[in-house]
């Protein structure tokens, strides 16, 4: 359920690592060439679009290591110019072994900077949980996107997202799980304004219908830029989101996430970093936060072969406890 999880912009990180919880799915996040600004973005030297608003907290996000657990083999396919396909397998002691199959279709999008911009992805998984998602480029400016997800022999998501981009300014529109007999929906609307070269603002409105409750949550966003940060916030009735992304140089990336939630009633700050070593052809990503969690994900391209292996390990010192995974990726 994390593209309806994802409609709201409140902490993220709660309940990571150390959970058992399944890891999502690679195409549950938006693609980067979904949330990246369009190439008109700077002409005749306007404001430039903003971009989507799930990608608010993507330049911080994207230092901090992935979980990895158990052992794990992924291996790439590229049938033609329009399919390609993933197998995935995963061994775990702490949560379910799965196998996933993904195929992708793919077409070439004249308004998208990555020429191979998804259009359908599907995925299933060993437990016959089955994931669909559609992105439609309908216009220059008019994106659509479609989500469905059913657990085993029932639906738990269906959703649909309209974003228009315009020259300064990104404004979307997301109906999830609209449900007559039961009377209940969620709409989540977003927008987001460049008020100068460095200074973004917008918001986000979350409104739930149901038999029993209706209510809305209201999220305020900024970020400001500059070449080498970005500092962002959101805050709302939900809680409080802060990240700061710094490029120290070509090789050393950090970020700094501060997460506040009304609900459960925690914070949780986080410190994450990147090194690259294109010598060695290795990425090495770290992270520790207020958890006492500390972990780290080594990634080494084993040149001539098509292949990436990945080393990880996290350790809750609070709660002692230790996980230990080894990945390889082939294609």
């Amino acid at each position: 359920m994390g593209s309806v999880l994802a409609l709201s912009s409140g902490p993220g990180h709660q309940n990571w690592p150390f959970s058992t919880d399944p890891s999502p799915s690679r195409w549950d996040a938006h693609p980067a060439h979904w949330d990246s600004p369009p190439r008109w973005e700077r002409r005749d030297g306007r404001l430039p679009n903003p971009g989507s608003f799930h990608s608010l907290h993507r330049s911080c996000k994207d230092v901090f290591p992935q979980q990895i657990e158990g052992v794990k083999m992924i291996l790439n396919k590229t049938l033609s110019s329009f399919f390609k396909v993933s197998h995935a397998l995963h061994l775990s002691a702490v949560s379910p072994s799965y196998y996933r199959f993904h195929v992708e279709h793919l077409q070439s999008d004249d308004y998208s900077k990555d020429k191979d911009a998804p259009a359908l992805i599907g995925e299933m998984d060993s437990s016959g949980s089955l994931n669909a998602h559609a992105l439609l480029h309908l216009t220059e400016r008019v994106r659509a996107r479609t989500v469905f997800q059913t657990q085993q022999s029932q639906f738990v998501t269906w959703q649909f997202e309209t974003e228009y981009r315009g020259n300064d300014f990104t404004a979307a529109v997301t109906v999830a799980n609209p449900d007559i007999l039961r009377e209940s929906v969620i709409i989540v609307a977003h927008f987001l304004q460049t008020v100068s070269s460095g200074l973004v603002l917008g918001g986000e409105l979350v409104y739930h219908r149901g038999r029993a409750e209706e209510g809305g949550i209201l999220t305020l966003a900024g970020q400001y830029s500059r070449p080498n940060w970005v500092a962002t916030l959101n805050a709302g009735k939900g809680g409080a989101h802060a990240s700061y992304y710094h490029r120290a140089n070509k090789q050393i990336q950090v970020g700094v996430e501060f997460e506040a939630s009304t609900r459960t009633q925690e914070t949780t700050t986080s410190f994450g970093y990147q090194m690259e070593l294109p010598e060695a052809n290795m990425v090495f990503r770290g992270m520790i936060n207020s958890r006492c969690i500390i972990g780290g994900v080594l990634e080494k391209r084993l040149t001539p072969l098509p292949a990436t292996l990945i080393m990880g390990a996290f350790v809750n010192h609070r709660g002692d406890k230790l996980q230990v995974g080894l990945g390889v990726n082939v294609g």
